[in-house]
């Protein structure tokens, strides 16, 4: 089984790129199943319905989320009645949505997506290895396959995810810090890691937001809305070939994909 995981989609640049690339790439590559992390795809933050149903019809089957999930206003009531978005299974009990789904893939056997967010530098969350450890068992009671999104911003912490379940996970892929690392391996004993699959999104930037913006919020220390840059739009991620009888990842290719069209100034969010 081919499985394509797309790093954070960063508002209207990320979305516009991965539209004007998943489908061909799908097709020539022989995809057979789309997990992207879609915390950012609204304006920079946070996701809307419309967008849920936007990146469907280009063939995301799977969206997962982090620090940003509940951004907009209306992700309390989406993320509890959407399936295939997930958000972060180790914040606080009774938090609205999923952390981990099950899904029918067309290729082979389900597919399980466990999402999970990272404590250091981070806000204050439960402990993401015991939630692993928790949701890895129900996991493989159903299936070999399972895809793991560690959203942190510490490359260590990430590192250490993937050593924890190496051999138990077919793959843990970092995200959040929107910059791709070099570091993506398959492990002797069968998952797939990456420290950092980076965003799809505006690169000409400081990670997805303008520049000037972020540089005035620095160098005078006031508040400024974020606005997400319009050039350099490239779209990053991580395809991996795994085994269908015992989940554990034969490849992992690193996918950096520049020169998308720039959007006119307005064509943000």
């Amino acid at each position: 089984m081919r499985i394509l995981f797309l790093g954070d989609i960063f508002g209207r640049p990320g979305r516009h790129a991965v539209s004007q690339w998943l489908g061909r790439y799908r097709v020539r590559e022989s995809v057979d199943f789309v997990i992207a992390n879609a915390e950012n795809a609204a304006g920079g933050k946070g996701i809307t319905r419309e967008i849920v149903n936007e990146l469907r019809e280009l063939g995301v089957e799977v969206m997962t989320g982090g620090n940003h999930s509940f951004a907009q206003r209306e992700s309390l009531a989406l993320f509890d009645d959407t399936e295939d978005l997930l958000r972060p299974a180790n914040l606080a009990p009774g938090v609205p949505g999923r952390g981990m789904g099950i899904y029918e893939s067309p290729a082979g056997p389900e597919i399980a997506v466990i999402n999970l967010q990272g404590r250091a530098f981070m806000a204050p969350v439960d402990c993401p290895f015991r939630a692993a450890e928790a949701l890895l068992a129900q996991a493989l009671r159903r299936t070999p396959i399972v895809f793991v999104d560690f959203h942190a911003e510490a490359t260590s912490e990430k590192m250490a995810m993937a050593h924890y379940l190496d051999g138990r996970a077919s793959a843990v892929i970092g995200t959040h810090t929107h910059i791709p690392t070099a570091d993506a391996r398959v492990s002797a004993r069968g998952t797939a890691a990456i420290s950092d699959v980076g965003m799809c999104g505006p690169y000409d930037s400081v990670i997805g937001v303008e520049t000037e913006i972020v540089l005035e919020q620095m160098l005078k220390g006031l508040p400024v809305r974020h606005q997400p840059a319009r050039h350099d739009a490239r779209v990053c991620g991580v395809l991996v070939e795994v085994d269908d009888a015992s989940g554990r990842a034969r490849r992992i290719e690193q996918i950096i994909e520049p020169g998308f069209i720039q959007l006119a100034t307005g064509e943000t969010s």
